[in-house]
């Protein structure tokens, strides 16, 4: 089993960047693919970002392209979401997820960590 836990949420001004982080314990992250996702009140969980076991693929939803970049560090077990150009609907509670192989549904994931809350405000 492993565990995750996510930090590097907060309030950012429209525009503004910040850096998420999923560090993991309990086993290697180098054995899972990993995945970004998010929930806003009253909406289902959203897929943002994926990345394979060895972070040779990656994958994203149209509305974060070009802004969000998914990265991961098999070394020091974290895996990364830089997002800049952050907009008002991108406030939502970020998830990160560890799957046996990169998915963009939460279904094909098996781990999930308690989400950092994001706010972006207009």
């Amino acid at each position: 089993q492993v565990q995750l836990v996510e930090s590097g949420g907060g309030l950012v001004q429209a525009g503004g960047s910040l850096r998420l982080s999923c560090a993991a314990s309990g086993r290697t992250l180098s054995n899972y693919a990993m995945g970004w996702f998010r929930q806003a009140p009253g909406k289902e969980r959203e897929f943002v970002a994926a990345i394979s076991r060895s972070g040779g693929s990656t994958s994203y939803v149209d509305s974060v392209k070009g802004r969000f970049t998914i990265s991961r560090d098999n070394a020091k077990n974290t895996v990364y979401l830089q997002m800049n150009s952050l907009k008002p609907e991108d406030t939502a509670l970020y998830y990160c997820a560890a799957a046996r192989a990169i998915a963009v549904r939460h279904t094909g994931y098996n781990y999930w960590g308690q989400g950092t809350q994001v706010t972006v405000s207009s």
